[in-house]
């Protein structure tokens, strides 16, 4: 990366969109992500990917300005209604989240692809990263896991329609008031839990911050269906992956299973914001999000002072 002054954030740190000071002072936080359907219904399908997307700018305690659409798109083995009706799920999400679409680029693919690059705007005394944890913190996770391992059994034709509806539900949810009450308390530490799993993205926290982090599997909120389907076997290739990355740096109580293992690691799609919190200000957050949202946060461990072991899992 060339070196510039005006960057606060890019490639060198484990942050979850790039943040560039503007002239006045201001500054500019931007993100881009995209990927092939993880549900059959394109109107869903656009849904997840814009609320995917418009995550990591809640995660940097932003707020999204405006949206440009990435699209790919077979465009002569599937028809365009298909493709129309996944920008109308995207563009009523970007709605949703108080900010027009304002253009994009497609190209023709073999396999859908769909996303959004997200910019948007931050004071620079509320602007969030990952390396403000601090021992004694508590962690706080605002969406439940398990959309890696559901999707996967949606791809098999293995789940039940209950299943699919709560997970489209919390993949769906913006992650816009966990944002805006982290702010409010002055929070400045947390990120996203996306592609990397629970422990991954936990890991780039503990890293940046210099901490360690212990984690009470018990307290993992878990999606309706995720539990039993892991067991049946539905385990998607990315969330092996994460596991074998996260053993490097984590230790597992001898008592959890593989299973939960994998768990811990599975590849979530619009996850919720993981959260490094004083125990005062969490009590604060806690009530004032769970009073507000449908889908509850909890506690699932604390921050210690930094070990051998980036992470424990009890």
């Amino acid at each position: 990366m060339i070196p510039d002054e005006r960057v606060i954030v890019g490639f060198n740190g484990h942050d979850d969109a790039a943040v560039v000071r503007l002239n006045d002072g201001k500054l500019l936080v931007q993100t881009v992500d995209f990927f092939t359907p993880i549900v059959d219904d394109p109107y869903q399908f656009g849904q997840i990917a814009a609320a995917n997307s418009l995550s990591d700018i809640y995660a940097m305690g932003a707020k999204p300005l405006f949206a440009l659409n990435i699209v790919g798109f077979p465009i002569n083995d599937l028809p365009n209604e298909i493709l129309t009706t996944i920008l109308q799920g995207g563009a009523d999400k970007a709605k949703e989240a108080g900010i027009p679409t304002v253009g994009g680029h497609s190209v023709d693919d073999k396999e859908p692809k769909y996303g959004l690059v997200i910019t948007g705007e931050v004071e620079e005394q509320n602007l969030v990263k990952n390396d403000g944890a601090k021992p004694g913190d508590i962690l706080v996770v605002t969406k439940p896991i398990g959309t890696g391992i559901i999707a996967t059994a949606i791809k098999k034709g293995l789940a039940k329609n209950d299943i699919i509806h709560t997970a489209v539900e919390s993949m769906s949810a913006l992650n816009d008031l966990a944002s805006k009450i982290i702010v409010e308390l002055g929070v400045r530490t947390a990120t996203d839990v996306s592609g990397f799993g629970l422990l991954g993205h936990l890991s780039e926290i503990c890293k940046a911050s210099k901490v360690t982090a212990e984690i009470n599997y018990n307290m993992l909120p878990l999606l309706p269906g995720t539990l039993k389907l892991a067991n049946d076997g539905i385990i998607p290739g990315g969330t092996k992956r994460n596991l074998s990355y996260a053993e490097s740096f984590t230790q597992f109580h001898e008592d959890r299973t593989e299973i939960e293992k994998l768990i811990t690691s599975d590849a979530q799609t619009s996850g919720g914001l993981l959260i490094s919190i004083s125990p005062e200000k969490s009590e604060s957050f806690l009530q004032l999000f769970n009073k507000q949202s449908s889908i509850k946060a909890q506690k699932i461990g604390k921050i210690t002072e930094h070990r051998e072991k980036t992470i424990f899992v009890t």
